[in-house]
């Protein structure tokens, strides 16, 4: 099973008062997809994931497989698993891409 860990060298901070006022954005049907919840300092460089990025992010922790992500965040979030599970194969191929995780 693979198990998605961040880099170590990686700097990250999650914001989460942040979250908290896109999670009540988003109740009020705002779109919140270019907003962020976790800042990254990768290579000297500051990027910002946003809402559903960020709960990917602090799930590669090594410990969790991508199954398990899919499963935290379907009994989260109302959305299909299906399309869940894509999004979620997706970003994790970006970041992997990037180098900024790896797989145990």
């Amino acid at each position: 099973m693979k198990r998605p860990i961040r880099r170590e060298d990686i700097v990250w901070r999650h914001e989460a008062r942040r979250e908290q006022e896109l999670l009540a954005a988003m109740e009020r049907g705002e779109d919140i997809s270019d907003r962020g919840t976790v800042i990254l300092v990768v290579d000297g460089t500051m990027h910002q994931l946003n809402l559903l990025g960020g709960e990917i992010w602090r799930r590669c922790d090594g410990e969790r497989s991508v199954e398990a992500i899919v499963d935290e965040l379907a009994a989260e979030y109302n959305v299909g698993r299906d399309e869940l599970a894509a999004d979620v194969e997706a970003f994790l191929a970006d970041l992997n891409q990037r180098g900024w995780i790896h797989y145990e």
